[in-house]
């Protein structure tokens, strides 16, 4: 019984590679049905930039690759030694609003300010935020005699307590919107 079970057995077989070979898809096939595989890397369309024809024109609002802001909190421009945590307050104190700088809409600054800031120093800049933390208010006169780029360091690399700011308010022009608005919240600066 085993020899004429083996013959049909056989034929079983067979006729299942014809099922096998005309009826499911080819590994070629499926990886174009897929949206990514390792060999596309080496596909013309990932690298456009190889050709000189194709233009090559920054559309608004990407993340900057290059060109950015220069770092001074962790560069170290100045050759000093610096504190762990923070940034040169000497250096901070020389740095000023770049002149090229794009305009922002009238009440940006309130707006990251509210976003990014009020939770701890408050609404209105004198502390009693949403979150328990000893945050120093924005309305002294200390505050309002720091040199604008000492408070735009602050916001870009934090300060004690503070946490750097400059990796969630990744904008330029929205630090300094945020300088300007806690200038409209401090008293006047003394000369």
């Amino acid at each position: 019984m085993r020899h004429k079970l083996l013959p049909v057995l056989l034929a079983l077989v067979a006729g299942g590679c014809n099922f096998w070979y005309n009826e499911v898809p080819s590994p070629d096939d499926v990886m174009h049905a897929v949206p990514w595989f390792d060999h596309m890397i080496l596909s013309q369309a990932v690298h456009p930039y190889q050709r000189a024809d194709i233009p090559r024109n920054t559309p608004a609002g990407i993340v900057p690759v290059g060109g950015a802001e220069a770092e001074w909190g962790a560069g170290n421009p100045t050759g000093r030694p610096m504190p762990v945590y923070g940034f040169d307050v000497e250096y901070a104190n020389t740095v000023t609003r770049p002149a090229d700088l794009p305009e922002v809409a009238p009440g940006r600054g309130a707006e990251v300010y509210e976003i990014y800031c009020a939770m701890c120093h408050g609404s209105t800049g004198a502390g009693g935020g949403t979150v328990p933390v000893p945050a120093p208010q924005l309305v002294t006169p200390a505050v309002a005699n720091y040199s604008d780029g000492y408070l735009y360091s602050i916001v870009r690399y934090g300060r004690g307590l503070m946490p750097r700011y400059g990796d969630k308010i990744v904008r330029i022009e929205d630090r300094w919107a945020v300088v300007d608005y806690v200038r409209s919240l401090a008293p006047g600066r003394q000369q």
